[in-house]
C-alpha cells in the first residue's frame, strides 16, 4: 500500500476538526440548522488553511443520509459521506478552474446543471482556484448563478477574491478564511507526532510552525520531510537544515557586530553563510523576522503574546533588544525590509546583502533629529555670546531700544527707486514717475488716448475698429491702443 502524506491522512472530516476557522464553521452549521443554506459560496484566503476541506465537509453535510434533511455535522459513515471523502461522488463535481477556465467548459457546466442529481439531495459544484476563470466564462455563468435550480449549489474556492467579478461576488455568500495561528499549528503538530509515535523537540515544532507561515498544509508537508530526514527524533537543527535557515546564533552574532560597529565581522559572517550554501534572500527574510521580534520584545517585553516564537528564541531576541534603542531597531528593520525587497530583482544578491548590513552598522553613528535640533538651538552665535532676546515694547510707555534702532534704520533708509525707472534710465529712456498732481495726470492720460470711466478714472478702452499705434512721443514699450480710425 502506498504511503499517504500527513496532510491527506489527517485531513478534517467534520466541522469540529477544522482548525482556526471557527467563524466560518459556526456560521455554516447555524445556516444548516435553520434551513437557510445558500446556493452559492465563495471561500477565500491564504493557501493551505482549509478552503477546499470546508467545501467538502459542507457537501457531506448537505447530502448526508443519516437523516432525511441536511445535518450540521456529517456522520462520515453513510454512502454519500464516504464517496465524497474518497472523491468519487457522482453528484459532487470538483473542477480545477485553473485548467477548465474557458467559456466552453462553463457552457458544459450550465447544460449539466439542468439535470437533477442522480442520488443525493443536491448536485454540488466545487470550483477550485476560481479566480483563474476568464471574464467571458464568468459572464456565461452569471445567469445560472443568479437563478440556479433548487438542486444546485456552487462553491468557489480562491486565494485571490479580488480577481472575481463583483457581479459574481454579489450573488454568493463570501467567507474569508484566516491564517492559522502559531499556537494552533504547534498544538496540531504536537498531536500528530504523538499519533505517529515520533519524538520531536518543542523548538523543532515551533520552527515548523514558523516555516508554515500560517498554512497548516505547509507545516505538515515540512513535518513529513523532517520525519524522513531525522533518525527517529526531530530536532531544531535538523529542521533548520531542512528549510535552509541560518543558525539562530548567527543572527545574534550579526546584530552584536552591528551594535559594536564591527564591519569586518559582519562581512565575515556573510561570507561564512554564503560558503555554506545559504541563500541571501532567505537570510534577509530571517533578519527581517528577527528584527521584528526584537522590536516587539523591546516595546512589549519578551513574554508578550505578540511574539510567536519558541522559548529559546524569546530569550535571544530579548538579549538583542537590550543592545539597541527602539528608534535604532525600527531603523534597522526598515533597512532590512528595503534590502529584502531589492534582493528579489537584483543580480549580485550577496553585494546588496552586505551593503544592507553595513548600512545598519553605520546607522548606529547617526544622531536623532531631535538631538540635532536641540544642539543647534543651544549653539552660541558668532563671537561666542548668546544673542539676547528682544524685549516687547510696553504699551503706552517709551519704546524699547530695539524699536528705536528699527525706527532709526527705517529713517536712514534711502528713498525707494522703481526697478522699471532704473531699467529705463539704464537704456537711455528715462521713465516718467507718477505725478502727484491729479490735473497733470488727467491731461497725460488724455494725451495717451485713455477714456474716463464712471468713477472718474481713465482706463484704456479698445473700440471695435480701433487698431494699435505707437505715438512718436512715447517709447516703444509704452505703446497703447488708441482711437485712430482708418
Amino acid at each position: 500500500m502506498s504511503y499517504t502524506v500527513l496532510a491527506r491522512k489527517y485531513r478534517p472530516q467534520k466541522f469540529s476538526e477544522v482548525i482556526g476557522q471557527e467563524h466560518v464553521t459556526r456560521t455554516l452549521q447555524n445556516a444548516i440548522e435553520q434551513g437557510r443554506s445558500a446556493h452559492g459560496y465563495i471561500f477565500s484566503g491564504h493557501r493551505g488553511i482549509g478552503k477546499t476541506t470546508v467545501a467538502r465537509i459542507l457537501a457531506m453535510a448537505l447530502n448526508c443520509r443519516s437523516k432525511d434533511r441536511p445535518v450540521a455535522e456529517p456522520c462520515g459513515v453513510c454512502e454519500s459521506c464516504t464517496e465524497i471523502r474518497a472523491g468519487n461522488a457522482v453528484d459532487v463535481i470538483e473542477i480545477d478552474a485553473a485548467t477548465n477556465r474557458g467559456i466552453d467548459e462553463i457552457r458544459e457546466l450550465r447544460e449539466a446543471a439542468r439535470y437533477r442529481p442522480a442520488r443525493d439531495r443536491f448536485k454540488i459544484y466545487i470550483l477550485d482556484e476560481a479566480h483563474q476563470i476568464t471574464d467571458a466564462a464568468f459572464n456565461a455563468l452569471l445567469k445560472t448563478l443568479e437563478e440556479p435550480p433548487d438542486h444546485i449549489v456552487f462553491m468557489l474556492a480562491t486565494t485571490q477574491p479580488e480577481d472575481i467579478p463583483q457581479t459574481i461576488r454579489s450573488r454568493c455568500q463570501h467567507f474569508s478564511f484566516r491564517a492559522v495561528k502559531f499556537d494552533a499549528i504547534v498544538a496540531q503538530l504536537r498531536d500528530l507526532v504523538t499519533r505517529e509515535t515520533i519524538e520531536a523537540d518543542d523548538d523543532a515544532l515551533a520552527l515548523l510552525a514558523e516555516a508554515g507561515d500560517g498554512s497548516m498544509r505547509d507545516a505538515l508537508s515540512i513535518l513529513d520531510q523532517a520525519i524522513a530526514s531525522s533518525g527517529g527524533k526531530i530536532t531544531a537543527d535538523s529542521v533548520r537544515n531542512l528549510v535552509g535557515a541560518a543558525p539562530a546564533h548567527i543572527l545574534e552574532q550579526v546584530m552584536q557586530a552591528v551594535s559594536e560597529g564591527r564591519s569586518e565581522e559582519i562581512l565575515r559572517q556573510v561570507d561564512h553563510l554564503i560558503s555554506e550554501g545559504h541563500s541571501p534572500t532567505h537570510f534577509a527574510r530571517q533578519m527581517v523576522r528577527f528584527l521584528r521580534n526584537a522590536t516587539v520584545a523591546k516595546i512589549a517585553g519578551k513574554d508578550s503574546s505578540l511574539l510567536q516564537v519558541s522559548s529559546e528564541e524569546r530569550e535571544r531576541v530579548a538579549r538583542v533588544a537590550e543592545w539597541f534603542g527602539e528608534e535604532d531597531l525600527t531603523r534597522h528593520l526598515q533597512i532590512m525590509l528595503r534590502t529584502h525587497g531589492e534582493l528579489g530583482y537584483k543580480q549580485e544578491q550577496r553585494f546588496h546583502l552586505e551593503l544592507g548590513l553595513l548600512k545598519m552598522a553605520h546607522a548606529q553613528k547617526l544622531l536623532p533629529i531631535e538631538q540635532l535640533l536641540s544642539d543647534v538651538a543651544a549653539a552660541p552665535v558668532s563671537g561666542g555670546a548668546q544673542r539676547p532676546a528682544a524685549r516687547p515694547a510696553i504699551v503706552g510707555g517709551a519704546p524699547s531700544p530695539e524699536a528705536r534702532r528699527t525706527e532709526t534704520g527705517a529713517a536712514e533708509r534711502p528713498s525707494f527707486v522703481s526697478p522699471f525707472a532704473a531699467d529705463s534710465a539704464r537704456k537711455g529712456t528715462p521713465r516718467q514717475e507718477a505725478s502727484s498732481d491729479p490735473a497733470s495726470a488727467t491731461g497725460r492720460d488724455r494725451d495717451r488716448g485713455l477714456r474716463p470711466d464712471g468713477s472718474g478714472r481713465f482706463s484704456a478702452r479698445r473700440s471695435r475698429r480701433s487698431r494699435p499705434c505707437r505715438p512718436a512721443a512715447l517709447p516703444a514699450p509704452a505703446a497703447l491702443w488708441c482711437d485712430c480710425r482708418r
